[in-house]
């Protein structure tokens, strides 16, 4: 049948012949209009050449707005600390061998650590630097393999070699060092830990038997310590803690990946540009820390278990850990040392003390795990600060090229689990720390006005990186960031100084293991940064300023003689001072035990308080602390 109304069209319900006269209406208006508007922009273009401005009138177009610049720092933050490189002039020659023959073990491009202690009790500290040897399996072996070694202070900042016949002239695949009395005896102590298989890849503890400077003794007392290698060990950095206050020090050790040359072989990484290259951990299994207890005999018990120290994978049930700083610190301010560990490219950890002799890992609920974004980051150096002198405490970890470092800020409240922000960006370490590959990280006073000043040594992984990433360079400078909480107490705590105003902290090297000391006794504090191959970077602090300084030695009862854990508020003026006394710090390495506080402009010390490892304190008059010096204060002598 045939639709009667084939002809209309349906959205308008008109014949077609009507719409296409409609059609026709509608052009010729369209037509007359664009007939209209082409005179109009006529008439228009002769006005604007009539009128138009010549050309000494034009103006040009406002600038663009973009982003605001960083704010200006405060007025006087941007200060002179110039560090000076000495090493060859101060006697300490030393050329680190890692084995790298270009087969890119992993192992290579990661060590070594610095020890700065006094060995032999005069008041002076030493330098220990730790070496490597060839890869077993290289045909070509030396006649005598290389050792870490020993540099004696011999007073105003010179060095004599002291390694032969000390005891310490081992060969290891040495990494990072650890130092304490951990047998009460009043000398410091030594444990290496190192990577690989046999005897040169086994971490190694040394009794200091020293009688007389400027001999000195070690006696390897690994085994009779009770203190077995593991197969595919890798230890990394290590420190000496009480951590269950019974008066001697126990070791916690930090492990990195399972490794042999096979695995390495096995995972090759390679970088596009460069092929076989050093690489991150992720093909390598983890691994659990190490907790050994201290016996009292002289022997440590393995306690990483019942402890609470081992962390799984609660899907594979596989350890976590890839751990490579740590250091130890009451964070929850219950008079027990907390464990933070810095681990590569996995969750940080953070071991709340329970008083018990057991440790809750509370890193996730805390906030310590992961950076600001929620992201598990290559964390390698570690170390804590009350940097507002006040009871925040901040906990800075290096992180990788194009991560910032980390800046934990927490504010604990006595006896509660504590919360950590990822405050590096608003406290003003953030965008800087982005560019470079950073390992040792440390807090410490470089300009002596107390306010503890923030450290980074910084260096890639690969030498032709640069190949690869134009950003990046395999050799880094340095960063020192001033403290300026006290020029403006609410903006940024850090502002980074200019590389001219910090010397020889900004010639870019391949840093590693980073720890200061007062190695010529002017007052202020010196650094050693070590490579992993080749030379280390002596930096004397050539400050010239009027601010005054102290040195506090603490002196414990007890097996902990060097009174590590202890906490010193020191009070001068309008402000107080909090450190404490930890050599475990930075990456690998260890810092000297003396602290020492900067005055500023105070003339003198009001008091000093002191919380004992054992949880006694005492108030020492600040008239028995000279201005300029350095003083012993032992345990129980502010009550006689």
């Amino acid at each position: 049948m045939t639709n009667e109304h084939e002809d209309v069209i349906p959205e308008t319900q008109s014949s077609a012949e009507e719409a296409r006269r409609a059609d026709q209406l509608v052009g010729k208006a369209v037509g007359f209009s664009i007939a209209i508007v082409g005179i109009a922009a006529v008439v228009a273009g002769v006005v604007w050449l009539v009128t138009r401005p010549r050309a000494s009138e034009e103006k040009a177009p406002p600038p663009v707005v973009g982003p605001s610049a960083a704010k200006e720092p405060p007025k006087g933050a941007l200060v002179k600390i110039p560090f000076t490189s000495c090493g060859p002039v101060s006697g300490i020659l030393f050329d680190r061998q890692n084995g790298a023959l270009g087969e890119k073990m992993l192992p290579e491009t990661m060590g070594g650590g610095v020890a700065l202690a006094d060995f032999d009790g005069d008041d002076k500290p030493e330098v220990l630097l730790i070496n490597g040897i060839p890869w077993p399996w290289v045909e070509d072996q030396p006649a005598h393999l290389p050792t870490s070694q020993l540099f004696h202070n011999t007073g105003g900042g010179n060095f004599v070699e002291v390694t032969n016949q000390s005891g310490l002239d081992i060969p290891l695949q040495g990494m990072g060092v650890a130092v304490g009395d951990y047998d009460g005896d009043g000398r410091t102590d030594i444990f290496i830990t190192a990577v690989g298989d046999g005897p040169t890849g086994k971490n190694r503890l040394f009794r200091n038997v020293t009688e007389k400077s400027p001999v000195f003794r070690f006696e390897d007392v690994t085994d009779k310590a009770g203190l077995p290698a593991t197969e595919n060990q890798w230890g990394t950095s290590a420190g000496f803690l009480d951590y269950d206050r019974d008066g001697d020090l126990d070791l916690f050790v930090c492990n990195y990946v399972e490794w042999n040359p096979d695995i390495d072989r096995k995972v090759g990484y390679q970088l596009t540009g460069l092929g076989r290259a050093y690489g991150p951990p992720d093909g390598f299994a983890g691994v659990d820390c190490t907790l050994y207890r201290n016996e009292g005999d002289g022997t440590f018990k393995d306690v990483t278990e019942p402890a609470g120290i081992m962390v799984k994978n609660p899907a594979t049930g596989k350890p976590v850990g890839k751990a490579l700083g740590v250091t130890f610190v009451d964070v929850d301010r219950d008079g027990f040392l907390d464990i933070l560990v810095a681990n590569d490219k996995v969750m940080n950890f953070a071991f709340r003390n329970k008083g018990d002799g057991t440790f809750e890992q509370i890193a996730a609920p805390s906030g310590f795990a992961y950076d600001r974004n929620g992201t598990a980051t290559a964390a390698m150096g570690i170390d804590a600060s009350w940097f507002r002198n006040d009871e925040r405490i901040a906990v800075a970890i290096g992180n990788f090229a194009n991560e910032m470092s980390s800046l934990y800020v927490t504010e604990p409240k006595k006896g509660t689990a504590p919360r950590f922000a990822d405050d590096a960006i608003p406290e003003g370490i953030g965008p800087a720390t982005r560019k470079v590959l950073s390992f040792g990280t440390l807090f410490f006073d470089a300009d002596l006005d107390g306010w503890e000043d923030f450290l980074q040594i910084n260096g890639h992984l690969e030498n032709d990186i640069n190949r690869v990433y134009r950003s990046q360079q395999y050799l880094q400078p340095g960063l020192l960031f001033r403290n300026v909480v006290g020029i403006e107490p609410h903006g940024p705590a850090f502002v980074e100084l200019p590389a001219g105003m910090i010397g020889d902290v900004a010639t870019p090297i391949v840093g590693r293991g980073a720890a200061y000391a007062d190695l010529d006794s002017d007052g202020d504090l010196d650094l050693v940064c070590t490579q992993p191959k080749g030379q280390p970077v002596v930096l004397r602090n050539e400050l010239e300023t009027r601010n005054g300084w102290v040195r506090l030695k603490l002196v414990g009862n007890g097996k902990n003689t060097s009174a590590i854990g202890a906490e010193v508020d020191l009070f001068a003026g309008d402000a107080m001072q909090r450190k404490h006394v930890m050599p475990s710090r930075s990456y690998l390495s260890a810092c000297e035990l003396p602290l020492t506080f900067g005055l500023g402009m105070a003339a003198r010390v009001d008091k000093v308080r002191v919380r004992w490892p054992d949880g006694n304190e005492e108030i020492i008059d600040g008239a028995k602390i000279p201005v300029g010096k350095l003083t012993t204060i032992r345990q129980g002598e502010a009550a006689k």
